[in-house]
């Protein structure tokens, strides 16, 4: 009985997911309609989607089960992501919104080209190589989270979860594109928010309050009541607190985030969705991490602590509330893959088929042909998790420094220094993305598990600074900045 409610909470979800797919399939038949959801998402969308996006079954299953292993130590986390988010909205959102309506830009790849004047394309077909490598790799991670929810909510094989929650993600995307995305993912978002609004206030209660929390945590290990960790103030605490804040900066520069931005309908439609992203994002990780804590207190020695949030959804709630509880856990992982599997596809047939091989080929035949990419990728995506059980905290934040590294020192560059150059912004790229995973293959064990992004970033601007000084900037680049950000000043005054 009891799996049967949980099991019929899924198929209503299910069922609207697919009448989301079936509703955006009206605008799916361009190139703009089909990636960019012809740039009319209205604020609450765009920032519930930006924030769904960015967070994953990564921080269901991820960030909770580190709130479980270490405690107030994974606060970190949350102090990055809240400035990740505040300066995105704040200083990223609304000049680069400028700079892409000025372009017509559908994707960060035509933003680019357009920006440093590129006409040999090949920061299209460098951004497309890096897209589609760390989109396999991350929407594997969301499908290990997919395979993991099934299995711990209704005892289904790993195998089998992998593949019911690729199905229906595949559908809903392919048929939809990325209004039917935008839209499910505020959903998403929706939910996610609801239940991590409710999960940790649960927990802690059945624990007994707040000091039955502190007092459990001090039981089991000291060391979870420090926000230095287990560490202290040593050079591995050090960086472990670094690593957990350069989460965040990812915010201000990945592509599947700034896309939100070009999909926005105005520049005051982003003031206001960056007041409630902020608000979001702290509900959604302090919510994983005191979650994460109560449940160590309440189910210790878990074998796999990114099981606790099943594991306290199937103890403390009623079968249904169980059922909205793995629907909010599948949210999380499908508010990502969505995403990704759109990002991959215009990479590969916005920015590669259209704009270097064909550009005379018809709206309807590239609407197909993404379509085709999108099922493409997610078939590789479901392949790579089905081999492996990965830890998904770590896998996920590999993929997800490999793209911030490679795009968010140029995207930064280009939007506030006129000297930034179009060798200087290629190198930019290829040099960070190449730092972040050459770093974690050769060096990271080496330096106290540094966390990639740190050293992708420190690269990737320091290469697209020192290339940029000894070539030269696009004719007018300074004026054009200039308008630019007089622009935004007087659309949101």
């Amino acid at each position: 009985m009891t799996s049967g409610v949980i099991i019929s909470v899924l198929v209503v979800y299910l069922l609207i997911l697919l009448w989301l797919g079936f509703w955006g399939s009206k605008e799916s038949g361009s190139v703009a309609g089909y990636y960019v959801a012809g740039k009319q998402l209205p604020s609450w969308v765009i920032a519930f989607s930006s924030n769904a996006t960015g967070e994953s079954g990564w921080l269901l299953l991820g960030l909770t089960g580190m709130g479980y292993l270490v405690g107030f130590h994974a606060l970190w986390v949350v102090l990055g992501e809240f400035l990740g988010v505040l300066f995105a909205w704040k200083y990223v959102a609304r000049p680069f919104k400028e700079y892409t309506d000025r372009y017509d830009s559908i994707t960060v790849p035509d933003y680019l080209e357009a920006r440093f004047h590129d006409g040999g394309h090949m920061m299209r077909v460098i951004s497309a190589v890096i897209i589609l490598s760390m989109v396999t790799a991350y929407t594997a991670a969301q499908l290990t989270a997919s395979g993991k929810a099934f299995e711990s909510f209704l005892g289904t094989s790993y195998g089998a979860g992998v593949w019911i929650g690729a199905a229906v993600i595949l559908y809903y995307t392919t048929v939809g594109g990325f209004k039917a995305v935008a839209y499910s993912d505020f959903l998403q978002g929706v939910l996610m928010f609801g239940c991590l609004a409710v999960l940790p206030i649960v927990g802690i209660s059945a624990l007994g309050g707040w000091s039955a929390l502190i007092d459990g945590l001090r039981a089991q290990d000291p060391n979870l009541l420090t926000l230095m960790g287990a560490n202290g103030f040593s050079l591995p605490g050090v960086i472990s607190v670094v690593g957990f804040i350069a989460i965040g900066f990812a915010f201000l520069g990945a592509p599947q985030l700034l896309t939100r931005f070009i999909a926005a309908r105005s520049q005051r439609d982003i003031l206001k969705g960056g007041k409630i992203a902020v608000g979001c994002i702290l509900v959604f990780d302090f919510g994983a991490v005191f979650s994460g804590m109560a449940g160590r207190v309440l189910f210790p020695g878990l074998a796999d602590p990114e099981t606790i949030l099943p594991q306290m959804s199937t103890e403390l709630f009623p079968a249904f509330l169980t059922g909205v509880f793995l629907v909010v856990v599948l949210a999380a992982i499908m508010s990502t893959v969505d995403s990704l599997l759109i990002l991959a596809s215009s990479a590969v047939v916005r920015d590669v088929v259209q704009q270097i091989f064909n550009p005379d080929v018809s709206e309807r035949r590239l609407s197909l042909y993404g379509k085709g990419i999108t099922v493409i990728v997610g078939g590789g995506a479901i392949a790579a998790a089905l081999t492996e059980a990965r830890a998904i905290f770590w896998f996920v934040l590999f993929a997800w420094s490999g793209l911030a590294s490679a795009f968010t020192p140029v995207v930064l560059c280009s939007l506030f220094w006129k000297g930034t150059t179009r060798m200087g912004a290629m190198w930019g790229m290829v040099s960070g993305f190449l730092t972040a995973v050459l770093w974690v293959v050769l060096f990271k064990e080496r330096f106290f598990d540094l966390y990639e992004m740190i050293p992708g970033f420190a690269v990737g601007f320091a290469v697209t600074v020192g290339v940029s000084l000894a070539t030269r900037a696009p004719e007018g680049a300074a004026e054009e900045m200039a308008s630019v950000h007089e622009a935004v000043r007087a659309a949101t005054n």
